[in-house]
């Protein structure tokens, strides 16, 4: 565990009554589904393909906040073909990453409250999770236009908690891997958490740096049960 760079010492954690997980990248690995589906749909509208970093550092938001860019007045049918494509591929491709599901077991059975705020749509979110079994690890699952905006907002935070009896605050941890996950943290009040291997870069996440970084769920575990 790390603090943020350019924080100085560690912060002063509490134990989290909730955590608040981003999806793809953090719990699980659907790069390849995502890839396959963004290049057939460019390439059907006539543009030129992307190389698989330029998908992971140009999709951290929903469609519905990229593809306006991307296809200007056809976006919307551009949503269309993306998720046609999308949805003959994605359960078979989908992978967990290491120790998420040992992850999620210890923290529900540690009493903590797990949710899932993602910018994949709400409907295939829960697909996956009902294809891993997880579905009963999470009190809600949210996903792109289950809520009036997405990540980076802070209303699908709001509803991720909403019924589970904690307010949001630096008790509920927001984890992910991108600055989005970590602006939506700081929009909704919450803690930032990064997890991913490579620690914070300078000046990478100017305005909304996380709090804590950790590699992997399972030192994230770890950290938890520390505390």
């Amino acid at each position: 565990m790390s603090a943020a760079a350019g924080r100085g010492a560690a912060p002063e954690l509490r134990r989290p009554r909730a955590i608040l997980f981003d999806w793809d990248n953090t719990l699980v690995d659907s790069w390849p589904a995502i890839h396959d589906a963004l290049n057939f749909t460019l390439e059907a509208f006539g543009l030129a393909p992307w190389s698989p970093d330029e998908i992971r550092s140009r999709m951290g938001k929903s469609l519905r906040d990229t593809f306006p860019a991307l296809f200007g007045a056809e976006w919307k049918e551009a949503e269309q073909v993306f998720y046609r494509r999308f949805a003959g591929c994605h359960l078979e491709r989908l992978r967990s990453r290491p120790g998420a599901g040992r992850m999620l077991a210890e923290l529900q059975g540690a009493g903590l409250y797990l949710g899932v705020v993602s910018n994949k749509r709400g409907d295939y979110l829960r697909r996956e999770a009902a294809h891993l079994g997880w579905r009963d690890y999470f009190g809600r699952i949210v996903g792109a236009n289950d809520a009036a905006e997405d990540k980076p907002a802070k209303a699908p935070a709001a509803m991720a908690l909403a019924g589970s009896g904690v307010s949001p605050g630096q008790q509920v941890w927001i984890a992910g891997d991108t600055g989005v996950d970590l602006e939506c943290a700081s929009n909704a009040g919450c803690l930032p958490v990064l997890v991913r291997e490579l620690g914070p870069q300078p000046g990478e996440f100017a305005g909304h740096p996380p709090a804590v970084h950790v590699s992997d769920c399972q030192a994230l575990c770890k950290l938890v049960g520390k505390l």
